[in-house]
């Protein structure tokens, strides 16, 4: 894996815009500068891995765009040991980000072919989550329950089963809204009976499949 100074030159400029932007956890945007993003692209499309915008993975999914995953992952207020779930692996991008945190990280892809090459990919760049293959809007309630859950596709409400997997005190951050635009949301679990909400901006990812999501 080459990750030269151009690449580190280009990560850089890319951080210093997301700060202009308003990020402002620093451990973020840390292990973002030290993420190679541009070894997720095929090299072909290597000028693309440093803009700040989205990017297709094939098999109708993306690659988010740097400053949605940095702002989901400010959002979800990462602690070293966290037990977070994934909805939706894709590239393995996000996943390595809450890797780096020092996340205990599981997650599940509804794309067979998506998760058998990131399964295969990721750990051959040191990120090493726990992977699953399903149907990610159910959550996946047999590693449950966890301390944070991050959703990277867009639903059209929130599914119940996800909130009943957090423990309390935990948070939920999910794009919900209809196939074009999305509220980003973060529910926090005061109790079984009381959510806290936060709405957002908008944003656009490609819908959630599966039972919960979009058909």
């Amino acid at each position: 894996m080459e990750d030269s100074y151009k690449h580190k030159g280009m990560r850089r400029r890319l951080i210093q815009k997301l700060r202009e932007k308003g990020i402002m956890d620093q451990s973020v945007l840390q292990v973002m500068e030290q993420i190679p993003r541009h070894v997720f692209f095929e090299k072909a499309f290597l000028e693309h891995a440093y803009q700040d915008k989205a990017f297709p993975i094939g098999h109708g999914q993306t690659i988010s765009q740097p400053f949605t995953v940095a702002f989901q992952t400010e959002l979800l207020k990462v602690k070293a040991g966290d037990k977070i779930l994934e909805i939706g692996t894709g590239s393995g991008y996000q996943a390595a980000v809450l890797v780096s945190l020092g996340a205990k990280v599981y997650t599940i892809e509804y794309q067979k072919p998506l998760y058998l090459k990131t399964k295969e990919f990721l750990p051959e760049l040191g990120y090493s989550p726990f992977f699953f293959y399903g149907d990610g809007s159910k959550g996946l309630a047999a590693h449950a329950p966890y301390d944070k859950i991050i959703v990277t596709a867009g639903a059209p409400t929130v599914p119940t089963a996800l909130l009943s997997q957090l423990v309390e005190g935990g948070i939920l951050v999910i794009p919900v809204g209809d196939n074009e635009v999305q509220k980003m949301l973060r529910l926090t679990k005061i109790s079984n009976k009381k959510i806290e909400k936060e709405v957002f901006t908008d944003f656009s990812f490609v819908p959630l499949k599966g039972e919960s999501g979009w058909k």
